[in-house]
């Protein structure tokens, strides 16, 4: 007697396949699709693969991911590419996806990326209120549309972008603020990907403080230096009022705002060229970049890191490294790897350095105008429930190998039916053109 596998063991099997061949089941049947697509299903596949990335970081099989986006050189939009490489324990690199970016997306950038996700914005005026999330793995993006602030002079908008693990949930936060003339204090929003809606927050030094504030100085927040960076479960970026910096921080589960104070006399505001927060082995970092030769314009650099030994404690700011190095501009400094080496672009090209050694390590990648590393790369389903097919080819380099070989043969691989084990059984098989498999 054949019966039907149950609908949790199916579901079971499912979530365990990796996302190309989840896209290519839903194309077997209408029952495959309704499974493939339910947001239960696609949090559940999210769960499983974020579990796997973790078991292979533990692991230690590689040292990491770089992603990177390559330059326009023909000024066609169609030409751009965002390339993910894995570093070997040799130090090499070894492709390991490439996707070509959407022609729409040409005047939007992108600011941050978690768990296959990636979040795109713009710095023009008349587009900074639109946000797009983007799975390049599932080709759907999502357009989101933020307030339009009706401020009498231009907005400065800060993001930031994270996976609320306890939740399970896609957050995000835009910070505007220009309160420098008309004395407005900073407006927040936070959009969640759950509920697919914006809700309103005012930051105030009142407020982060839970109590009136009577020193002048403070006044209010004018200016917060985005894209905000990712560590110990909250959103991080510099905020300033006229006498006073901080490090403004948004815990991502419940939601709430924050103040770290800065290290004392962390920088010199006469030679100091940038400063960026970032994660120096799994610490939060303050990366000062400071005038060398004199203060010579265009000079030498001294990177000083800061590095914060006990979270949220002032007193644990600690200058770890004084490191000279070329010129290096505020957009060519992409953080560090997870070993701490520094990713830099200068006149050499894109460059790793050791800050305990010192040493450069040229990285044999051209072209390349955003630059990020990741302990982990993972594809997911997210937005296949919610989000706008592209129909721009956006094939990664096997595909295309893929789609060559299907026009030179007749023969329809197992691949194409998702994994599929032919019309004798597997998940397609059977007469009722449902998803699921019959034992005997």
């Amino acid at each position: 007697m054949r019966e039907p596998v149950p609908d949790d063991v199916v579901e079971d099997i499912l979530a365990r396949l990796p996302v190309k061949s989840l896209t290519r089941f839903r194309y077997v049947s209408k029952s495959c699709n309704s499974i493939v697509t339910d947001t239960t299903f696609i949090k559940k596949h999210l769960k499983l693969n974020l579990n796997q990335s973790e078991s292979s970081i533990s692991a230690n099989t590689h040292s990491g991911y770089l992603l990177y986006t390559t330059e326009d050189k023909d000024g066609s939009s169609s030409s751009k590419e965002l390339c993910t490489v894995v570093r070997n324990k040799d130090r090499t690199w070894t492709q390991f996806s490439r996707f070509e970016i959407p022609s729409f997306f040409d005047k939007y950038m992108i600011f941050a990326f978690c768990n296959g996700l990636f979040c795109l914005a713009s710095c023009e005026k008349e587009l900074c209120h639109i946000i797009y999330l983007w799975n390049p793995s599932i080709r759907m993006c999502k357009k989101l549309g933020a307030t339009r602030f009706n401020r009498k002079y231009n907005e400065r908008a800060a993001f930031g972008f994270a996976y609320d693990s306890l939740n399970n949930d896609f957050k995000i936060l835009r910070v505007v603020c220009h309160a420098m003339f008309n004395e407005s204090e900073a407006e927040a929003e936070i959009y969640t990907l759950s509920s697919d809606s914006w809700r309103k927050v005012v930051i105030s030094m009142q407020s982060l403080r839970g109590c009136e504030v009577t020193e002048p100085k403070l006044g209010t927040i004018f200016g917060v230096w985005g894209p905000f960076t990712f560590y110990n479960g909250a959103l991080h970026a510099f905020a300033h009022t006229i006498g006073y910096s901080f490090i403004l921080s948004f815990d991502i589960s419940d939601e709430s705002f924050h103040e770290i104070m800065m290290p004392r006399n962390h920088y010199d505001s006469d030679a100091t060229n940038f400063t960026k927060l970032a994660e120096y082995k799994g610490l939060p970092a303050d990366f000062v970049f400071a005038l060398d030769d004199g203060n010579k314009p265009f000079g030498r650099n001294l990177c000083n890191i800061w590095v914060m030994e006990k979270y949220g404690v002032a007193k644990s700011w600690t200058r770890k490294f004084v490191i000279p190095m070329e010129w290096v501009w505020a957009g060519n400094f992409f953080g560090c790897t997870n070993n701490g080496e520094l990713l830099i672009k200068n006149a050499t090209g894109l460059v790793s350095i050791d800050p305990e050694s010192q040493n450069q390590n040229i990285l044999d990648i051209e072209d390349a105008n955003w630059v990020a590393f990741s302990t982990n790369s993972m594809e997911s389903l997210v937005l296949l429930d919610g989000g706008s097919f592209i129909t721009q080819n956006v094939y990664t380099e096997r595909e295309r190998e893929e789609e060559e070989e299907k026009k030179n043969s007749n023969v329809c691989s197992m691949d194409d039916l998702g994994g599929a084990s032919g019309s004798g059984g597997g998940l397609d098989s059977g007469s009722s053109g449902d998803c699921h498999s019959r034992a005997t």
